[in-house]
C-alpha cells in the first residue's frame, strides 16, 4: 500500500524513452547493502572506545574530589555537634566513648546530655573507614583530634584529612 502511494508521486524518467521507477532503484540499492561491514563495525567500537575513555578521563578525578569535599564537610558538622555536646555537657566525650556519645548517650549518662548532637549516625568517611576520635588531642591548639583515614585507610599518609591545620615550617 505504501509502496503504492509513494510510486505514484515519484517521478519516472521519460528522456530515455523508458520509465523508471524511482522506488524500485532505492529499494535495490538497500537490498544489496542491507547489512555493516566489519571495518564500519570497528570503527564504531573504536569511536566509542575513545568517548568513553575521554568521558571517563574527566569524571574520575571529580569523583575523588567530591569525596574528599563530603569528608571536609562532614567533620565540619562533627565539630559543630561536639561543641554542643561541650556546651551542654561541660567538656568533650572521653576516646573511649568516642563519637558514638554524639548518637546515644555515654554511660553513665553526663547530668546535662542534652543529645542526640547529629541527625544521622553515621560516623564513616566515603572510603567506608570510620572517623578516628581522640580527646585530648595531640595538637597543640586543638581540645580534640578528629579526622579520616583517607583512601588509603592508613593512619599518618599524606591523604589524611584532619580538623587540625598541620604548619609548616
Amino acid at each position: 500500500m505504501i509502496k503504492k502511494l509513494v510510486c505514484r508521486f515519484l517521478p519516472t524518467n521519460k528522456l530515455v524513452g523508458r520509465s523508471i521507477n524511482l522506488w524500485a532503484m532505492v529499494a535495490h540499492r538497500f537490498r544489496s547493502e542491507s547489512g555493516m561491514t566489519l571495518i564500519e563495525v570497528m570503527i564504531v567500537i573504536v569511536i566509542l572506545g575513545l568517548l568513553a575513555t575521554g568521558i571517563a578521563v574527566n569524571v574520575l578525578p571529580k569523583r575523588e574530589q567530591a569525596k574528599v569535599a563530603k569528608v571536609v564537610q562532614d567533620i565540619a558538622a562533627l565539630e559543630n555537634s561536639f561543641q554542643m555536646y561541650s556546651l551542654d555537657v561541660g567538656d568533650y566525650p572521653s576516646t573511649e566513648d568516642g563519637i558514638q556519645s554524639l548518637w546515644k548517650a555515654p554511660q553513665p549518662i553526663p547530668e546535662n546530655w542534652r543529645g542526640p548532637y547529629v541527625q544521622k549516625p553515621n560516623f564513616t568517611d566515603p572510603w567506608q573507614n570510620e572517623y578516628v576520635y581522640v580527646y585530648p588531642g595531640n595538637h597543640e591548639g586543638y581540645d580534640y583530634d578528629l579526622y579520616s583515614l583517607g583512601k588509603d585507610g592508613q593512619e599518618g599518609t599524606e591523604d589524611d584529612i584532619t580538623s587540625w591545620i598541620e604548619e609548616t615550617q
